[in-house]
């Protein structure tokens, strides 16, 4: 509890040192900024940190986290100076805001640190990762820090979030596993607070351009509720599966089943019968509705990831897609306020026509962004950017002029978002290595709507509201250029694949498919596309639709009436959304899968974020402005997409009841299950930074253990992983055959050698050592000393003489 408290209250301190710095650059925003104060003082201090720290000004202690959050209490008493009565007189003014968006904050915190409270283990999928991550932060004495599974390297993956999240730690003293679930907590938290403030601000805006009378402190609730909590459509299908609907429970056979084609849902319903899902950890399946089916209609192994926020925070994956999402809503705040005139300046300084102050700001938090989950940037760059634009074109109207001041805000603030992360840059490797296209897997409509109704349904009705107010809608040229998107889209995907059928690999595609050369693959795809047109024609019309009345917005252009509402701006998001939706239809990223599996889960989560704001905004203009019919149908969709997470959090969390007991420790259960190995860890964390020997094996497995929670540097973690990470095996070489030779060599000269190859410091066996390996301890025991034994566990320490 004292752990918690302390989070609590250094995020609400946080909040109130940085909130004059968010008044100034979110001058514009109705809020100005408060709901987003802690989160954009987390950034600014982490970038202090992360930054002095990189170019050898700070070391990674308390003290050098003290100092750069000096630096940011510094700028912020800047910002605020000569401002601080008007500063005190908004907060008296705006009290109730202050007091809801802290609610909102507290409440979200509270939650979550609740449901980690009963499921707290960084067990299995990407937990043991995510840990390693801090623990290695924590424990390393200076930045960049290092790689907990690849000694003598750094990190070399997207770990902003990770070096925020140790840095909490280092300043609060609690252990990585204790930071672990309070991070998780701190994320959803700062999530609801951001969601919350940007729709409230969507609504404020709309309330003064329309004369609409909406009590925005209240429907803004609705932000968080459809970012976090509203998830895809699939647990409606858990329940009347596990109904026994659609079935012949006599034979086991279901055509209704069958052609859902969800692979869970393929299997007769446990018995008994109930409106409870009973299979064993049902909930995932909501992660993989969408199924990439073949041309002879057989479901492709590696089907897509399609995660949302909802089902992330019920597995409790700290995982870069998750860190980032108040970030994303600090960033979305941003282009808002841009949008509102926040980047415009009195006077041009040095040629640019914009407040240098909120330009700079912009490129520290799309920067951020990039080293948080760097497949965020590319959208939210263009978010920003687009806001501005839609901002000059509303004032000024369209001509070729409009055009040159994009250039002059796009190319500056690209540059200087790479280049104050330049450090991190210099050191990444990434498993991306292009772009491929897909020819046969288009995505079905009903899993597009299973996964996205939730959010469809309102967005649909928003766009009946908008004609019922005779709001203009260039539908010619919406129609043409959402036509040319899609062909373009087309027409490289056949470029692509001509590219690769020229290759072995692509005539190895072409075989698998069963055609003897690509113009019949070509033929049989598109007849395989047609066929699943309804997902296609449905984010064609989303797209046409919601370009249509964007490009209609700029005829209100000069209308001072209208000139801030935020509809563009919805309709951006909007837009933004269904093209990441729309490109994994044609093409994808090359990575180590070689699928689009990983592609589509990035996209879709940008849309996810970008979707559930607008279905937000959407669902207040339903409440307040619609028919009856919309709110009805409206309604039913919102308490159909809260289902899953009514239903899942209980089972994920045993009913809030653990059996091992309550605790905010993510490592807890190592001194459950295995005290022994759990005090020899222990000890690891405390002794001096050294690399460790330990068994290495697969992923998602018990193997890296001892690395990952005593932020000790191992030889060589998951291997598959380090592959991911650094786009090949290059650096991994020989380690593993390595540590197996250490392990059962009987020879000490060829295990000395090994030693010094990689400077091992300690030597661990334990459990996994002595059954992974034929363990010939002999040599360590005549040679080392003994640092650590207790039972079966002991860890021998290499002298530097024998290092060197």
């Amino acid at each position: 509890m004292l752990s918690l408290l302390s989070w609590y209250i250094l995020l609400l301190l946080l909040g109130w040192v940085s909130f004059p710095l968010a008044f100034r650059l979110l001058s514009k925003l109705p809020e100005r900024g408060y709901s987003l104060g802690k989160v954009l003082g987390l950034l600014v201090w982490g970038f202090f940190h992360w930054l002095l720290g990189n170019l050898g000004l700070l070391q990674n202690t308390p003290g050098g986290i003290l100092f750069a959050f000096f630096l940011l209490a510094g700028l912020s008493i800047w910002a605020g100076w000569g401002h601080w009565r008007e500063i005190w007189s908004w907060l008296k003014e705006n009290r109730r805001l202050v007091i809801t968006t802290e609610a909102v904050f507290l409440a979200g915190f509270a939650f979550m640190a609740l449901v980690r409270y009963a499921d707290p283990d960084a067990t299995g999928t990407e937990k043991p990762m995510e840990l390693a991550f801090i623990n290695a932060i924590i424990n390393s004495p200076k930045l960049p820090p290092h790689d907990p599974w690849l000694s003598g390297y750094s990190i070399s993956y997207y770990h902003f979030g990770y070096i925020l999240a140790a840095m909490l730690a280092k300043i609060t003293t609690v252990s990585g596993g204790v930071a672990f679930n309070l991070t998780l907590a701190a994320v959803f938290g700062l999530s609801a607070a951001g969601a919350y403030g940007v729709l409230n601000n969507l609504l404020a805006e709309f309330g003064k351009t329309w004369k609409a009378r909406i009590n925005h402190l209240a429907w803004a609730l609705l932000g968080p509720v459809f970012l976090l909590l509203v998830s895809n459509l699939e647990a409606v299908f858990e329940i009347l599966h596990q109904a026994g609907v659609g079935w012949d429970l006599e034979s086991g056979s279901s055509r209704f089943w069958n052609w859902v084609n969800i692979d869970s849902l393929r299997k007769p319903p446990t018995q008994p019968l109930s409106l409870m899902p009973q299979r064993f950890w049902w909930w995932w399946q909501a992660s993989r509705v969408i199924h990439d089916i073949d041309l002879a209609g057989n479901v492709s192994g590696l089907s897509p990831i399609d995660e949302f926020p909802a089902f992330s925070f019920v597995l409790g994956d700290l995982h870069p897609h998750v860190l980032v999402i108040p970030f994303v809503m600090l960033l979305i705040g941003l282009a808002l306020n841009i949008y509102l005139g926040g980047m415009a300046a009195e006077k041009k300084r040095f040629g640019m026509p914009y407040k240098g102050d909120v330009f700079l700001f912009s490129g520290v938090v799309l920067g951020g962004i990039a080293f948080l989950n760097t497949w965020d940037l590319p959208v939210y760059f263009v978010l920003l950017v687009g806001a501005y634009a839609l901002r000059q074109v509303r004032l000024k109207g369209w001509d070729w002029a409009r055009l040159t001041e994009l250039l002059i805000l796009a190319i500056p603030l690209g540059i200087v978002s790479l280049a104050l992360y330049a450090p991190f840059y210099i050191g990444f490797q990434s498993q991306a290595g292009g772009i491929l296209p897909n020819l046969v897997y288009p995505t079905r409509g009903l899993y597009l709507w299973l996964m996205f109704g939730a959010l469809f349904v309102p967005m649909f009705f928003f766009w009946g509201w908008l004609r019922r107010q005779k709001t203009p809608g260039s539908w010619n040229w919406s129609t043409i250029l959402v036509g040319a998107l899609i062909g373009l889209l087309y027409l490289a995907s056949i470029g692509l694949g001509l590219g690769l059928a020229r290759g072995e690999a692509g005539r190895g595609l072409i075989t698998s498919q069963g055609k003897a050369h690509f113009g019949g693959l070509l033929i049989s795809a598109l007849l395989h596309r047609l066929g699943f047109g309804l997902s296609l024609l449905t984010l064609a019309l989303l797209l046409v639709v919601s370009l249509a009345y964007l490009i209609g917005s700029f005829l209100l252009s000069g209308d001072e009436a209208h000139a801030d509402t935020p509809t563009p701006f919805v309709l951006l998001m909007i837009l933004l959304g269904g093209v990441m939706v729309l490109a994994p239809e044609f093409v994808y990223l090359r990575d180590v899968f070689g699928a689009r599996m990983n592609t589509i889960f990035k996209f879709y989560y940008q849309a996810w974020m970008l979707w559930s704001l607008a279905a937000a905004f959407s669902t207040v203009i339903v409440f307040t402005a619609g028919r009856k019919l919309a709110k009805a149908l409206v309604l039913v969709v919102m308490i159909l997409g809260l289902l899953y997470p009514v239903l899942a959090f209980p089972t994920k969390t045993n009913q809030f009841q653990p059996v091992a007991g309550y605790t905010l420790d993510a490592s807890a259960y190592l001194e459950q299950n295995q005290p022994q190995e759990a005090a020899a860890i222990r000890w690891l964390s405390n002794a001096p930074l050294g690399v460790v020997a330990e068994a290495v094996g697969g992923q998602y497995s018990g193997y890296a253990r001892v690395s990952t929670h005593s932020g000790q540097p191992t030889v060589l973690g998951w291997p598959g992983h380090q592959g991911q990470w650094r786009g090949g095996y290059t650096e991994v070489g020989n380690r593993e055959a390595d540590i197996q030779t250490l392990y059962e060599t009987p020879l000490w000269a060829t295990a000395q050698e090994i030693i010094q190859r990689y400077d091992i410091e300690y030597i661990y066996v334990g459990s996994l050592e002595s059954t992974t390996y034929y363990l010939m301890a002999e040599k360590f025991e005549q040679n080392l000393y003994l640092g650590f034994e207790q039972g079966n566990v002991r860890i021998y320490v290499v002298p530097t003489s024998l290092r060197q």
